[in-house]
């Protein structure tokens, strides 16, 4: 079968491959693939700067944003033949650490985690793929390709349960929260903004294209300038991009008593020249809360389920920007100005 594969660490070792069938080692369900998101890890991993292929092995098979079909439910109770399914990214580490051990493999203490597609399993990048029963969740079949959008909207589920969780704290009714970045993590996590009854705001520095009009279209407010000239104080900010310059404008705009949430993830960069110890006295005396959170586990993955299934499906529709076919992945890893979430299609839906 056909399948994308790298080898970690190695650029330029991108390619169209073909390896065997998955062995049933790899779980008892058997799903055809319909379609994998492409993301910043994709990327990285493409260009030689992130990944670890399986033990034993020197190439890693891409992909963690999945959608597939069953083929074969195996001894699998809960499934059945036609089934959409996505799969879950994330496996608990051996040992396991505390949170592994009670199924909170995303609060994983030790790192010894593995992942799909990135860290020393093969992922779902592949006409084919196996999956253990318990990690496959069943998509509502009305989303259709749109559930290739579940394992970026778990992100952010979490992100948003851990905020609303932290802000318990005290008395706390949020009212207003600023999004920074409209990728498909910022729009999801405007879109959870919305479906919580929050006043939405998102910021971008892209003042065309889809992006500005998919806001709107939330009946969110966009934004292009800076945090600190948004006009308000914020009562969450979840930031989305891991750009140093909008994580301390973040810092210092957030309103009293307001939390910020570090939801994106950088590398490098100019970091900006700020006072820490002025900063640091500011959320002492606002009472804030910066936080990061990362991945998800099985909780979220059924409450992003439910909160995609609810969602407006035409606009969630024009999230994917575009559609490529596995012989044209280079073409999938390659960013576009106009794009927000490309993916690889296998099949038909």
């Amino acid at each position: 079968m056909k399948a994308i594969t790298v080898e970690p660490k190695k650029p330029g070792t991108a390619r169209l491959d073909d390896i065997p069938d998955p062995d049933v080692s790899n779980g008892s369900v058997l799903v055809e693939a319909i379609a994998v998101g492409v993301c910043g890890t994709d990327i990285e991993i493409v260009e030689g700067t992130y990944g670890w292929a399986p033990p034993g092995k020197k190439r890693l098979v891409l992909g963690h944003e999945s959608l597939g079909r069953v083929v074969d439910p195996g001894v699998s109770g809960g499934l059945k033949k036609g089934d959409l399914v996505v799969g879950i990214v994330r496996r608990p580490d051996p040992v396991p650490c505390p949170n592994c051990a009670v199924g909170e493999w995303d609060m994983c203490r030790n790192g010894q985690y593995t992942e799909r597609g990135i860290k020393e399993i093969n992922g779902y990048m592949s006409e084919r793929w196996r999956i253990e029963p318990e990690y496959a969740i069943k998509v509502d079949p009305a989303l259709g390709i749109l559930g290739v959008l579940l394992e970026p909207t778990t992100v952010v589920t979490k992100a948003w349960e851990h905020t609303l969780v932290l802000g318990r704290r005290a008395f706390w009714e949020p009212k207003t929260v600023l999004v920074t970045g409209a990728g498909p993590v910022g729009l999801l996590g405007a879109l959870l903004g919305k479906q919580l009854g929050l006043e939405v705001h998102v910021l971008d520095r892209t003042e065309t294209g889809p992006k500005p009009e998919l806001v709107r279209a939330l009946g969110a407010v966009y934004h292009t300038c800076s945090v600190a000239d948004v006009g308000f104080e914020p009562d969450v900010i979840m930031e989305c991009t891991g750009v140093g310059q909008l994580i301390a404008e973040s810092m210092l705009a957030i309103g009293a008593g307001g939390i910020v949430c570090l939801a994106g993830i950088g590398h490098g960069g100019t970091v900006p020249k700020i006072a820490t110890a002025d900063v640091a006295s500011s959320a002492v005396l606002k009472n804030n809360i910066v936080f990061g959170s990362v991945n998800a586990n099985k909780r979220h993955w059924y409450k992003a389920a439910e909160a995609l299934a609810r969602a407006d499906h035409e606009w969630l529709s024009r999230l994917i920007t575009r559609r490529e076919k596995p012989e044209n992945f280079k073409q999938a890893l390659e960013r576009k100005p106009d794009d927000i979430k490309v993916v690889i299609q296998f099949s038909d839906i």
